[in-house]
């Protein structure tokens, strides 16, 4: 059976061998979203792909697509 650790008068799951005494929260979080952005997809178009690789390669292919027809656009009115 697993050891417990007692914290402030209750039972934790925490192994003893993981002490995080001086860990600093939040240390990376400010640098990691700085280059994230977050896009909570509707269920019905999460259900079409599996992994975010999937959803990130679709949306390259339609974004090169549209700068096509744009390019395309440009060419015919000049």
């Amino acid at each position: 059976m697993k050891r417990l650790i007692k914290i402030k008068g209750r039972e934790s799951k925490m192994r003893p061998e993981y002490v995080f005494s001086k860990g600093v929260r939040g240390k990376h979080a400010a640098r990691y979203a700085s280059g994230t952005n977050v896009v909570v997809l509707a269920p019905d178009v999460a259900s079409q792909f599996r992994t975010a690789d999937d959803v990130n390669d679709t949306l390259r292919a339609v974004a090169r697509l549209i700068e096509r027809r744009r390019s395309r656009s440009k060419r015919r009115t000049a």
